[in-house]
């Protein structure tokens, strides 16, 4: 296992016949902000509730330093922070009274993360939560989910009902609060800009799969979009290319190799072409890349 807080190997899973995972493994290190990505039905929050205990795979086993997600002791249940949904309860609370009830279960309370992202949201300690916009309340669930101090905070679509403004506020104070205390962060957002900014490494996840696991950095400087012209009306398989397509003389692929080789892969399949270019990719794009548009 090494130095990974999260070891999943070989899950398998179902949902009546449908199959979610086949042999599903991967390792979320210490101390790493990692983003789990993946297109809607893909499995993302059935992988956050095996890892919280709350759901058993069908095979296969995930553990949590050390120990099997489904029976995780009290102890190492307190090492972690678990975020499910966005919204806190208990909204007639006022910011100051709900920080004091949580603070009464958890023995490593650390007020002053709570504190200091309520300063940023400019709320005041006697403000109630239910009269706080949606994204507020999502941002005081987030402090209370900071203020644990935990070693290990589990985000699922930690970004929902947030708009662009709070999106901003909470990435950059999440991102300093992590590095700052060598936390580790596993964590799932629909915005995938959010991840680019946030997270040292992503797992870019289809149906039933892991296409890739890497540091950020590292597959942005190595997968890229290929564009040129042709005369042909489709293209075929081509070797090391993800989702190639043409229109009207214009087509495109994905992938990791150098532009030599992917030109000697279109020569190879019997393309005639012009005019190869190499594009760089940001995250969302790479994601669209990875697992086509649709």
């Amino acid at each position: 296992m090494g130095d990974s807080v999260i070891v999943c190997r070989n899950l398998t899973h179902y949902y009546g016949e449908r199959l979610i995972y086949k042999d599903l493994s991967f390792e979320v290190p210490r101390g790493r902000i990692l983003g789990l990505l993946g297109k809607n039905g893909t499995g993302k929050t059935t992988a956050i509730n095996i890892l919280s205990g709350y759901l058993r795979p069908r095979a296969g086993e995930c553990r949590i330093f050390g120990e099997r997600s489904e029976a995780i002791s009290p102890a190492t249940r307190a090492r972690i922070a678990l975020l499910i949904e966005g919204h806190v309860q208990y909204s007639y609370m006022t910011i100051a009274q709900i920080e004091r009830f949580y603070s009464r279960f958890y023995p490593r309370w650390n007020r002053d993360a709570y504190y200091g992202l309520m300063e940023l949201l400019k709320v005041a300690p006697r403000q109630r939560i239910s009269r706080m916009s949606c994204g507020q309340r999502s941002q005081v669930a987030l402090g209370l989910i900071l203020a644990q101090d935990a070693e290990l905070l589990v985000l699922d679509d930690f970004s929902m009902g947030l708009d662009p403004g709070y999106r901003r506020l909470f990435v950059e104070y999440l991102r300093d609060y992590a590095r700052n205390g060598a936390k580790t962060v596993f964590l799932t957002s629909h915005i995938i800009q959010d991840m680019e900014k946030l997270v040292d490494d992503c797992i870019v996840m289809d149906y039933g799969r892991i296409l890739v696991q890497m540091p950020v950095r590292e597959l942005l400087g190595s997968f890229a979009r290929y564009t040129f012209t042709t005369g042909a009306a489709e293209l075929p398989p081509i070797e090391g290319a993800f989702h190639p397509g043409v229109m009207n003389g214009r087509a495109e692929l994905f992938s990791f190799a150098p532009q030599r080789q992917v030109e000697q892969a279109l020569g190879g399949a019997g393309i005639v072409f012009d005019g190869l270019v190499r594009e760089s990719l940001n995250l969302e794009d790479a994601f669209i890349g990875l697992t086509g548009k649709y």
